[in-house]
């Protein structure tokens, strides 16, 4: 009998909670089968088998709040399950189905109501996804009209749920949730582990920094030309877009380089000056934002930079970024010119000093030469901590990047 524990937590995580089982106690799984997802404050981690065999104890059920490398479940390795069923008491073909008094949820460990198999099977059928929305929101799948294989529900169906026309979905309490009363619908749904940190974090940087932003704005033209000059030659060399984040991402490590207080952080009364250059990117995914880290940015060159995001943006989405990419980071690069952003102030990220936020590209009139052209442009946004970095330095620091954006070629010749 082998013990399944929880992974080992950085010092930065104190817990988590066990979000889903996805095996149910005395089935067999094959090594490095996922048991079971335990959410953080930061990313949701896996659970695999460690061996073939049977998971013959639960010990942590859904909800259940575990600290790093606790007792979770009991596993015999080498095992079969094959016993149990030849065990099991044979069926009358010609004796109608008895109700199932109990049944253990495969996503909680929680006993739920079956009236028959039908039912039983219609919980089989649904993803670990959809079971895990339903049990965050308290609507019952089989009320929602379903757009996969089949008129299966998936996960997108649960998050904006199309009630069937004779369905009043009610909660796990029984509550109503959303009833199909015409337009006025509304649903209650419990916060996540990630979305409350998050709401903590950016309430705390709001209240526990002097925080200021800066604007200016930038000619997006001479990058949008590179780009469109050598974009089939780079992706044909590197196997991968090149976009305009890197370009961002090489001009502030460059301009952190010249402004080393932006590069800073704060720890108690001390002021840490980092000697490196560790850039998070905000991505947005199905559990919210998220900032992952790439590392040594000086180092790292365009193709780097672009493969990068490009990976962390597909884990992201996955739910597969670990602690590892998520850890650190001396400054943050926002971008929500991609949904659309036209201007913003975005919020700290402590203990960094200062967040950068891009903007979307719109034609705009500008004055050039004593003549109006329409130029593709972007508002910039340098959010700090007033406390660390004076005015100067930001509105510095923020005309460095404009500068090398709008010149790029200042890069190469280190200019």
């Amino acid at each position: 009998m082998a013990d399944i524990k929880a992974p080992v937590f950085p010092e930065s995580v104190a817990d988590g909670t066990i979000v889903e089982w996805h095996v149910t106690e005395g089935q067999q799984v094959n090594r490095d089968d996922l048991l079971a997802e335990i959410e953080t404050d930061k990313v949701v981690l896996e659970v695999v088998a460690p061996d073939d065999g049977v998971l013959t104890k639960i010990v942590k059920q859904v909800d259940d709040t575990v600290l790093s490398d606790e007792l979770i479940a009991q596993f015999e390795a080498g095992a079969s399950a094959g016993a149990s069923a030849e065990e099991a008491p044979a069926v009358d073909p010609d004796q109608p189905a008895a109700p199932v008094q109990a049944k253990q949820a495969a996503d909680g460990g929680e006993p739920v109501q079956a009236t028959d198999k039908k039912g039983e099977a219609d919980h089989k059928d649904q993803s670990p996804a959809v079971r895990k929305a339903a049990k965050e929101s308290g609507v019952d799948p089989k009320e929602v009209e379903g757009s996969g294989r089949g008129g299966r529900v998936t996960k997108t169906d649960m998050a904006n749920p199309t009630l069937k026309s004779d369905s009043s979905i009610k909660s796990d309490s029984g509550r109503p949730v959303a009833e199909s009363t015409g337009e006025r619908t509304e649903k209650r749904v419990p916060m996540t582990r990630l979305r409350k940190r998050v709401a903590e974090r950016l309430l705390s940087a709001s209240q526990d920094t002097a925080m200021l932003t800066t604007f200016n704005e930038v000619n997006m033209k001479p990058l949008m030309d590179m780009r469109a000059k050598y974009k089939e030659k780079f992706e044909k060399r590197h196997g991968v877009r090149l976009g305009f984040m890197s370009l961002f991402v090489k001009a502030a490590t460059e301009a952190l380089k010249r402004f080393p207080a932006v590069n800073a952080s704060l720890d108690g009364d001390d002021i840490v000056y980092h000697g490196f250059y560790d850039i998070g990117v905000a991505v947005s995914s199905d559990r919210g934002l998220v900032v992952p880290v790439l590392r040594d940015t000086d180092r790292m060159s365009m193709a780097d930079v672009e493969s990068t995001i490009r990976e962390f943006g597909g884990k992201a989405q996955q739910g597969k970024l670990g602690l590892e990419d998520m850890t650190g980071g001396t400054f943050t690069i926002s971008n929500g010119g991609v949904f659309g952003s036209l201007m913003s102030t975005p919020i700290l990220n402590p203990p960094q000093t200062a967040i950068l936020g891009m903007h979307a590209i719109n034609d705009r009139p500008m004055a050039v030469d004593g003549k109006v052209e329409i130029l593709p442009m972007m508002y910039l946004a340098l959010s700090y901590d007033h406390r660390m970095i004076d005015g100067k330095e930001a509105v510095q620091f923020l005309v460095t990047i404009k500068e090398l954006v709008e010149d790029p070629a200042m890069l190469l010749l280190d200019l």
